[in-house]
Formats: structure tokens, sequence, C-alpha cells
């Protein structure tokens, strides 16, 4: 039969971002013990005291998590400079037989230009982020393709990557989680080797720049 701790264990960590508030102290344990008590007498088939339910609570031990953001935060303070690039826009085209040459002609277009673009090819779709003074030309370009998405005024941070990333687990959940509690909405997400960028809203663009920075020095 299992046990108080182990379904409490259980609840706290198949609620998104719970465990970090309760790591950060920003939870009422009374209040959590209240909402996990009728799930614990349902497993357990019988009454359960709010007392032990928040004794569990209080007894639940991050173990690995606590670790694991330990040297995440480590990491993040490695992090190089963030490049933010505001007036974009993002497209999302249908895969063809003729997009390829499509996108090729875009790049001999713009390519040396100081504008910034990026273009991501999926197995059905393919997605192009370029600065809003190139909306017209890749409109008249890909006239004939299929248009699936389009949107206006975003921006995006760029931040460059240790090169130890391939040796850290997790990074990637631990910057969107923390954007993600502030409810900053990731219009997309664009990713190399040593680099890795966010796109977010224009409006969004200062508050998500502060949480970065203060993710970075903290």
């Amino acid at each position: 039969m299992k046990s108080i701790g182990e379904i409490v264990k259980k609840l706290i960590r198949e609620t998104p971002f719970l465990e970090e508030a309760l790591e950060e102290g920003l939870i009422n344990v009374s209040s959590l013990s209240r909402k996990f008590k009728p799930r614990i007498e349902k497993e357990l088939k019988k009454s359960v005291q709010l007392g032990a339910i928040d004794m569990a609570i209080k007894r639940y031990d991050p173990g690995i998590t606590y670790n694991l953001n330990f040297g995440l935060k480590q990491f993040v303070s490695t992090l190089g400079d963030f490049i933010v690039q505001s007036g974009l826009m993002h497209f999302t085209f249908e895969n063809s037989s003729t997009l390829n040459e499509r996108r090729r002609e875009l790049i001999a277009q713009i390519e040396g230009d100081q504008f910034y673009y990026s273009i991501s090819r999926g197995i059905f779709e393919t997605t192009i982020v370029v600065s809003s003074s190139k909306t017209q030309l890749v409109e008249e370009i890909f006239s004939n393709e299929q248009l699936i998405f389009k949107k206006y005024n975003l921006a995006s941070i760029t931040l460059r990557l240790p090169k130890k990333r391939n040796q850290t687990s997790g990074f990637f959940f631990y910057i969107l989680k923390t954007l993600a509690i502030d409810k900053i909405n990731i219009e997309e997400l664009i990713s190399t080797t040593n680099e890795f960028t966010i796109l977010v809203s224009e409006k969004d663009i200062d508050r998500a720049f502060s949480i970065l920075m203060q993710l970075k020095k903290s």
C-alpha cells in the first residue's frame, strides 16, 4: 500500500511549477494539504488527517531536482551576451516542390544586408523569420506558396551558449519554465549548436529580457 508521503510526492511532481514554488517558499502548505486531501483519501481509500499531509509536504525532498537546478543556475550564470532584435516578422509556408527554390531566391536577395533572418525547414512546413522591412519581399517571392501562418510585431532574444551546453541537462526547460511562470508567451524557438533564440511579441520583449538578465545574475 502507498504511503501519504509517496502520494504527496507524485502529486507535487505532476503539477507544473509546484516543486519550484515549494522550494522557494511561495506555497501555503495548509492550503495545498486541503487541495491534496480528496485525492490522497481516494487513493488510500480511507480518511486522512490534514496534519499528516502537512507533514508529508514539509518533509518532501526535491532531491535530484534541486541538484539539477543548482547546476543549471551555475550554467546560466556563464551565458554570453544577450542579443535583442526588434521589428521582426514570422511566416510559415507549407513545404512544396518549389519552396526550396523560393528560399534560395530570398537568401540571394538579402544575404550580406544588415537584416535579421532565419529559415527553419520541418517535415511539412518551413518557417521564415525576417526583419519587417523585408515583409514585402517575402510576400512577393512566396506569393504562389501556401501560407499557413504569419505574425507581425515580434522581437527576439538570442542567448550565446557555453560550449559545455551539451553536457548540461534541462537547460531549455529551465529557461522556458522561468518565462512561462511570468506568463511570457513564446512565439517561436530557433536553435543552433551554440545559440538559442526566443521569439516573443514586441510588447513582451523588455519584460522577457529583464527576466533572463535577472536569471543570469542570480
